[in-house]
């Protein structure tokens, strides 16, 4: 009986505690946020094709090397490496090749959470970028249809840039009401976590889960300030180059960012991302 009492004492003692003090470290904690689709880039080879396709070449800066070389968008080991490398196919004359991959007519979605693991890679001339773009220009070609920017990096830097791209902004040049970019710091040569929290009032971007800031949706400025009412897919890419990041030093080539997963999560009454185009 008096085993019996003293186990009884003890757990209302940790009941009393939990209740008072609130959880213990490393106690999971309910969220309601759901998982609907990842990719955690198992085993190796090409990226998923059910959810992945090479982005292409394009004028664009971050495109304009782009690659549908394993040798520069390949699974090794379980972790997506994507590479800009010098290009040695003297058939083709551009000087760099890099890796570029997107979700574009394969997945996409409207509010929710985006996780990704990722570790940047780090040159002259170096661009690794996460972020999404929308899958229909509903309200015009870019900026005007919106673009949000996770996360970038340029070539040494210790900070990222996280930025959102509009009429409103780039158009009509209003970029400090609301403010729409934001540069935070976070752990270079380590694995860090990116995160945007889509709303259909704002965007909440975070780096390893403290929050960097947010971008509102401002009433009476219409699409032209807020198009983030659409689908949106996801590219993942490790550009080189281009008017932002500068000239490229070749030796430090190849440079990469490797990408552990990919995660998205909305709220339990929200049902709006697509797979495959299917609703």
């Amino acid at each position: 009986m008096i085993v019996t009492t003293n186990r009884l004492c003890r757990l209302l003692l940790l009941l009393f505690g939990l209740i008072v003090f609130g959880p213990v470290h490393g106690q999971v904690i309910k969220s309601d946020w759901k998982l609907v689709w990842s990719d955690e880039f198992q085993g190796d080879g090409q990226p998923d094709e059910n959810w992945w396709s090479f982005s292409g070449r394009k004028s664009a800066d971050w495109a304009c090397y782009c690659s549908d070389d394993l040798q520069n968008a390949e699974l090794i080991n379980g972790m997506l490496h994507l590479r800009g490398t010098p290009n040695t196919n003297t058939a083709d004359t551009i000087p760099y090749r890099t890796g570029c991959i997107s979700t574009k007519g394969k997945f996409s979605f409207r509010y929710g959470k985006v996780e990704v693991r990722a570790r940047l890679g780090k040159g002259q001339g170096s661009w690794p970028a996460i972020w999404l773009m929308p899958e229909k220009s509903v309200y015009g070609s870019w900026p005007r249809s919106g673009e949000i920017d996770i996360v970038e990096q340029l070539n040494f830097d210790t900070i990222v840039y996280q930025t959102v791209h509009t009429e409103y902004v780039d158009v009509l040049k209003q970029k400090d009401n609301p403010k729409y970019f934001s540069t935070a710091s976070f752990k270079p040569e380590e694995f860090n976590v990116f995160s945007l929290e889509w709303y259909p009032d704002r965007l909440d971007f975070f780096v390893n889960g403290s929050q960097t800031f947010s971008y509102p949706k401002v009433d009476g400025l219409g699409v032209a300030q807020w198009p983030f009412d659409q689908q949106f897919y996801i590219i993942l890419d490790q550009a080189l180059g281009g008017s932002w990041a500068g000239p490229v030093n070749s030796d430090h080539l190849p440079v990469e960012m490797q990408v552990d997963w990919v995660r998205v999560y909305q709220k339990a009454n929200e049902n709006t991302f697509l797979r495959n185009n299917k609703q």
